[in-house]
């Protein structure tokens, strides 16, 4: 089999969140003509209930594989092998009816992830959650219409050491242009939302 990245299959005005892949052998092993794999937004901290996961298994029984990968390692819930008559009703199920998006698969910027943060560290610094959606909304375009060509993350903790560093480590997205980056421009409106919205936890007390 082999990837086609580019927009050659996904949802309309999408870019990102569907990474296409077929086989090279399609009249020997027609089922899987077609495998591609769907990214699906994954809530802070990875949190799902149980309600949710089984409404995801069985749309995906039902229009993929039935194959998944919680997590992939740029983030999101990794659904794997299905069709491209299937990605539009698949898109609507889980926009209108779960309530969630697709997420990122662009060669640069993918989803945001964080660690589980307040939820179990008593000695949170900051909520992650709260920055983790905050970035999430705001390269929402970047997300869904990827426009840069290198690999870059975001991810943040709260660990103390962590903590007394920048607020987190934004990517530095380099453009088609040597030498010329992306990183202030980026970097100026996270310090903006990091200040605006997200305030220091407080210290537990005895």
């Amino acid at each position: 089999t082999h990837w086609k990245h580019g927009g050659i299959v996904g949802v309309f005005g999408y870019g990102g969140g569907v990474i296409g892949r077929y086989s090279d052998l399609p009249e020997k092993y027609p089922s899987i003509a077609h495998f591609h794999t769907v990214r699906v937004n994954q809530p802070a901290c990875k949190f799902y209930d149980s309600n949710f996961l089984r409404t995801v298994c069985d749309m995906w029984e039902y229009r993929g594989s039935g194959l998944m990968n919680l997590h992939g390692s740029t983030g999101d819930l990794v659904l794997l092998g299905t069709t491209t008559e299937q990605l539009e009703p698949i898109f609507f199920e889980l926009t209108h009816e779960m309530q969630v998006d697709i997420g990122g698969s662009g060669s640069n910027l993918r989803t945001p992830s964080c660690c589980i943060g307040k939820a179990r560290c008593e000695w949170s610094c900051i909520d992650t959650q709260a920055l983790s959606y905050e970035l999430t909304q705001y390269y929402q375009d970047e997300l869904h219409r990827p426009a840069f060509h290198l690999s870059s993350s975001s991810s943040s903790s709260t660990d103390a050491p962590t903590a007394a560093l920048p607020p987190l480590p934004v990517p530095t997205c380099p453009l088609s242009v040597p030498g010329e980056t992306r990183s202030v421009s980026i970097r100026k409106p996270c310090r903006h939302i990091s200040a605006a919205r997200l305030r220091p936890m407080a210290a537990p007390t005895p």
